[in-house]
Formats: structure tokens, C-alpha cells, sequence
């Protein structure tokens, strides 16, 4: 019998341990190791652009794979809680590889020795995140409850965000040479192997698993490309997606080599760019409750499309701000453009579950691996495309790496054509990506109220079923 009671507050703290790891992990990737590739480890940008693009392909290529696993041994081996309670402690060695300061003099040597240890980090991570997506439409159908499991989920993530912005970078620079990031890999992939294990252990599903799953054909692949709900929401989850994932990895090449630029080049440190980082994140959790209320009155749809404008508009207003400006302007764009991607970052994860409903309308099945392994695909390899053209732009416009030779002077300085790339990509992403989720939602019918006909609708006939998803 399918739960619909309303979720205690235990299941759901216990739910969003998770997302500690999706979110933290995901902002340590996306802002200290594209700077730690070029800059402790010394390959050349377009290097550190082909390892993320080749890293990112393998995950999109397994994630579609784990998604049918997650579907097919589950009914045999038990639920998805135990796959991630089994790779909880590979963590710990995968943030070790990935994050070891490979200093072999032979360039193509740390290149290898960079990519296999990325390729195992992406394994271990979807091996991880494919369930805990899959768990996400399993908590319950409530269409409400899901919206407010998701803003509890998403501000673990973003509190996770917050930290992993800040404290992986001191803790990197609170030791000698490169030693720091070792440490830092060793403490928290150990907090996030304990965080996974605590949603293995108590996040228990409301939706109970089939009795029998269905047998495995090759169509199982690209089955979910079938519904028309969810190719639109893959058209709002990876519009939301590559933005934040070009925009983060920019973000510190941002703050260094072009705002605060005259303070790089003379050798002083500051600390601008983790205070305008924490910012963002903290007012996206100040605005998940505004969110959330205008989720009850209006819509899903209505919050992605209030704040992918705003966060268009204040990535715009980077082009006016002048390098040396006072950085308090950085600090009230940054509150601003936080307050603005909370919305689209919420979103793709509260309807999931409904979409995963459509699904099974239309299937007579459930299978959120299918879907969630899929969707990784997806998102994953436009993700890898769109950071290997970052790094590519920033390299082709004459982005200077570390040398790591002894002896080696710092890089202090980038060239004005490489810093006017970065503000442009900066500036444009969302501009060009959030454009295109914002005309995606204008047409996405899955609202409380059809969704509720979706639910009926399960156990009706095929005509019923069948008008349904017409009206989709």
C-alpha cells in the first residue's frame, strides 16, 4: 500500500544526509579541482578541459546502466539504500585518488594518472547518487510532501555548498606545498561516506518495491525518451545544471584573475571570493522558503521561471562591474543571483518523483532508475561539453598554468584576453541556458491538479490512462 501520510521530520533529515554528499562533492569538484588540475597538479587548461569532458562521458555512458541495475536487482538484492550503504566507504579512496598532487615530470604520466583517478570518483559517485535519485520518487507520491522533502533535501545541499566552498580551500592552504589537498580529500570524504550511510540506514521508502521486476531488454535504455514529461524535465534539469556547473568553475578564475586582480598580481591573498561564494549559497537557502510558498499558490513552473529571470538578470549587471571595485558590490550580486538560482536548483528535484509517476502510467511499471540513470546521462555529457568549451575558451584565449617545476614563479597574473573570456562566459551562460529551460516550463503541463489525475489514473483502464497522458 502506498504511503501518503505526511513524512516525519526523522525520515526526511534522514532522507537529505544524502544530498550532503550530492551537493558538497558536487562544489568541490566544480570549484577547487579545475584550478587544483592547472594549478597543483600543472597540466595545461585544455588538458584539465578533456580529462572533465572525458570523466563526464563515462559517467553519462554508466549512469544508464546503474539506472537499469538500480531497477532489475533491487526486487532480488533489496532496496536501493543497501547499494549506497555497500559504496559509502569507497568515498574516502576516491577523494584521495582524485585529489593527490601527481607531480611526475612527464606531462602525458599526471595526465593518465589524472583521469583514471576522476573516472573512479565518477563511478563510486553514481554508484551512490543513481539509488539515492531513485529514492527520491520512492519516500512518497504526496505531490506536496515531495515539494517539501525536496526544500529539506536541497538546503542540506546548498548548507553543504556552503561549507564545501569555504573550508576544503582552508584547509588546502593551512599546509605546506600541496599536502593540504590530501587532507582535505581524507576529511571530507569521510564525513560524506558517513552522511550516505546515515539515508542507507533510515530513510526508509513509502512506495514499496514490486514484487517481480521486469526482465532486462536493451530498449530499457532510452525507454524513458518516451514520455513526453520527462524530456521536458531533462530540458529543466540540465538547463539548471550546466549553468551552475560552468558558472562555479569559474567562479574563483572570476574573483582571482579579473575582480581582484590587482590584489592576485601584487601576491596578496584575500578571501573575497569565499565570502561572495557563502553568500550566494546562504540566500539560497533563505529563499527555498519563498520558493516553497509560491509552490503552494502557483506553481512548480512559476518558481523556476521567477528565478531563472533573476539570476539572468544579475549574471548580466557582471559586465558592468569594473575589476578593483569595492567588494561589497560583488557581495549584493552575489545575495542576489543566490536568491535567484534557488528556484531553478529546486525545481528538477520536487517534480522527479511526478515525473517518475507519468511513467508508470504509461509503462504500467515503476522504474525511477531507468528514468534517474538516464537523466545523469544526459545531463552529465552536456555538462562534459559544456566545461571542456569553457576550459577550451580559457586556454584558447591564453590562460596561463602552473609550472610545477622547482623553483617555478606563481602564477599572479592572467593576460586581459583570458580574463574577458571568463567574464564573458560568466556573464552569458545563463543568459543563453536558463533562456531555454524558462520556454521549456511555459509548456509543461504536469501541475498539482493533473498529476492528482495521474495518481487516479494508475489503476484505471487503458482508455483512462490513455487520455491522460494526452492531456500531458
Amino acid at each position: 500500500m502506498v504511503e501518503k501520510k505526511k513524512l516525519s521530520v526523522g525520515r526526511m533529515l534522514a532522507f537529505a544526509s544524502g544530498d550532503f554528499f550530492g551537493g558538497g562533492a558536487f562544489n568541490i569538484v566544480n570549484f577547487l579541482y579545475p584550478g587544483f588540475v592547472v594549478l597543483a597538479v600543472g597540466l595545461p587548461a585544455y588538458m584539465a578541459g578533456i580529462i572533465m569532458m572525458i570523466a563526464r562521458i563515462f559517467d553519462a555512458v554508466i549512469d544508464p546502466l546503474l539506472g537499469v541495475l538500480s531497477d532489475k536487482l533491487r526486487v532480488r538484492f533489496g532496496t536501493r539504500r543497501k547499494s549506497m550503504l555497500v559504496c559509502a566507504p569507497l568515498i574516502v579512496l576516491s577523494m584521495l585518488l582524485m585529489f593527490y598532487p601527481y607531480n611526475n615530470p612527464g606531462t602525458m604520466i599526471r595526465f593518465l594518472a589524472v583521469l583514471l583517478s576522476h573516472l573512479f570518483y565518477c563511478l563510486v559517485q553514481s554508484s551512490i547518487m543513481i539509488p539515492y535519485y531513485s529514492l527520491s520518487s520512492e519516500i512518497t507520491e504526496d505531490y506536496n510532501e515531495r515539494a517539501r522533502m525536496t526544500s529539506v533535501r536541497m538546503a542540506f545541499s546548498i548548507l553543504a555548498s556552503i561549507v564545501c566552498v569555504a573550508i576544503p580551500g582552508m584547509i588546502v592552504d593551512a599546509f605546506e606545498g600541496n599536502s593540504g589537498y590530501i587532507a582535505m580529500s581524507l576529511i571530507f570524504g569521510a564525513i560524506f561516506m558517513v552522511c550516505v550511510a546515515i539515508t542507507g540506514f533510515f530513510a526508509k521508502e513509502g512506495i514499496p518495491p514490486p514484487e517481480t521486476a521486469e526482465p532486462f531488454v536493451l530498449s530499457n535504455f532510452v525507454r524513458p525518451f518516451q514520455v513526453k514529461t520527462f524530456r521536458q524535465y531533462l530540458w529543466i534539469l540540465l538547463t539548471c545544471q550546466v549553468t551552475m556547473a560552468i558558472m562555479s568553475a569559474m567562479f574563483f578564475f572570476y574573483v582571482d584573475f579579473y575582480f581582484c586582480r590587482d590584489l592576485t598580481a601584487s601576491g596578496e591573498g584575500n578571501i573575497v571570493g569565499l565570502l561572495g561564494a557563502a553568500i550566494m549559497f546562504a540566500m539560497q537557502i533563505v529563499a527555498l522558503p519563498v520558493y516553497m510558498a509560491m509552490i503552494r499558490k502557483t506553481s512548480k513552473m512559476t518558481a523556476y521561471i521567477l528565478g531563472s529571470a533573476i539570476w539572468i538578470v544579475t549574471a548580466l549587471i557582471l559586465f558592468v562591474i569594473p575589476p578593483g571595485a569595492n567588494a561589497i558590490w560583488l557581495y549584493i550580486l552575489a545575495a542576489a543571483m543566490g536568491f535567484g538560482i534557488s528556484g531553478p536548483g529546486l525545481v528538477p528535484h520536487a517534480i522527479y518523483g511526478d515525473v517518475v509517476d507519468v511513467g508508470h502510467l504509461q509503462f504500467s511499471a515503476r522504474v525511477a532508475g531507468e528514468f534517474a540513470g538516464v537523466a545523469n546521462f544526459v545531463y552529465t555529457v552536456a555538462q562534459a561539453l559544456g566545461l571542456a568549451i569553457v576550459m577550451g575558451i580559457i586556454g584558447a584565449a591564453g590562460f596561463i598554468e602552473q609550472d610545477i617545476r622547482a623553483g617555478a614563479a606563481k602564477v599572479v597574473s592572467q593576460p586581459e584576453s583570458a580574463q574577458q573570456a571568463i567574464i564573458l562566459v560568466m556573464a552569458l551562460a545563463p543568459l543563453v541556458f536558463m533562456t531555454i529551460g524558462i520556454i521549456v516550463c511555459t509548456r509543461y503541463r504536469l501541475n498539482r491538479e493533473n498529476h492528482a489525475r495521474v495518481l487516479a489514473a494508475l489503476d484505471g483502464s487503458g482508455e483512462e490512462k490513455a487520455d491522460v497522458l494526452k492531456s500531458l
